[in-house]
């Protein structure tokens, strides 16, 4: 079960996000859902949990500065998928795959997104 019900990521350009988070996303294995409204897309494993939009205000999309959302990865092989995926699609490296010291077997890597928005994904299995 989740704990919470989305999150949410702003974007200037919804088609290139669209690109970035389909080829991210599906190298550890969520879905596009398919459009969310007129100007989102949603992403999940059963249900949307997981959204790219253009603001509701009208004004640019930002990042959070210290935000950062994670996303868990079936394998190390996925983590490398994950990272290579956004390299190719635009993003750009905020830490490559590898162990982390966080806790025992974790594994990660680290993107930002075409709008900046800081993304990971972590393998905790056992190598």
């Amino acid at each position: 079960m989740s704990i919470y019900t989305h999150i949410t990521v702003g974007t200037n350009d919804l088609a290139q996000a669209t690109k970035f988070y389909d080829a991210v996303l599906g190298a550890v294995g969520v879905k596009n859902m398919g459009a969310f409204g007129e100007s989102a897309v949603a992403y999940g494993a059963q249900m949307p949990e997981f959204l790219v939009l253009k603001p509701r205000d009208g004004k640019s999309a930002t990042h959070a500065n210290g935000g950062t959302i994670g996303f868990i990865a079936p394998s190390r092989k996925a983590v490398h998928a994950f990272h290579e995926a956004g390299l190719a699609n635009g993003g750009t490296c905020e830490g490559e795959p590898g162990p982390r010291e966080v806790m025992p077997n974790a594994y990660g890597a680290y993107l930002r997104d075409p709008d900046g928005n800081k993304i990971c994904t972590y393998c905790m299995a056992a190598e």
